[in-house]
């Protein structure tokens, strides 16, 4: 399991990527309103992580972690949206696709294994 550190690295990478990739879409309706909810969704899986690490409380950790595990789904839905609407192609995205699953298996991991304890 990666520290902290090393996931609040990670998130700010994934949303630093996120916003680059809206910056690339084309200027039409269908791919900006689709990169609005992207870069919504895939900017707040690293703030979200970052107020789950302020957490008081385990049950608020376990809240807030799944939070995030939403936001992490809701990126990967827009990027499969993208995908599937031909806005963007498909090898253009299989790194964050890569990414936004393994970080919503950790988080997910995470919230069941802090539950558990």
């Amino acid at each position: 399991m990666p520290s902290p550190q090393e996931l609040r690295d990670r998130t700010k990478a994934f949303a630093v990527r996120i916003v680059r990739l809206y910056r690339s879409l084309p200027y039409r309706t269908d791919a900006q309103v689709l990169g609005k909810q992207l870069i919504r969704s895939g900017t707040a899986v690293a703030a979200n992580y970052r107020a789950a690490c302020r957490a008081r409380s385990k049950a608020e950790w376990v809240a807030k972690i799944g939070v995030v595990v939403e936001e992490a789904d809701e990126t990967l839905f827009w990027l499969e949206m993208l995908m599937d609407c031909e806005i963007v192609a498909p090898g253009k995205l299989q790194a964050l696709i890569k990414e936004g699953h393994e970080l919503s298996a950790i988080f997910t991991a995470s919230r069941h294994t802090a539950r558990s304890t």
